[in-house]
């Protein structure tokens, strides 16, 4: 229903939005767990030094 609403529209620019939002929301979990193995990596990689 979506799909059929954003389509039929002549601006696209909530379909813009949408895609927007959509890539945002998907961008965010890569972005944590990226950070958490870095900080993982980190603490392995420093304690192996010492």
């Amino acid at each position: 229903m979506c799909r059929a609403v954003l389509e039929s529209e002549e601006g696209q620019t909530a379909a813009e939005g949408i895609n927007d939002g959509i890539v945002y929301l998907m961008a965010i979990p890569y972005i944590l767990v990226g950070g958490v193995g870095y900080f993982i990596y980190r603490k392995y990689n420093t304690s192996k030094k010492k």
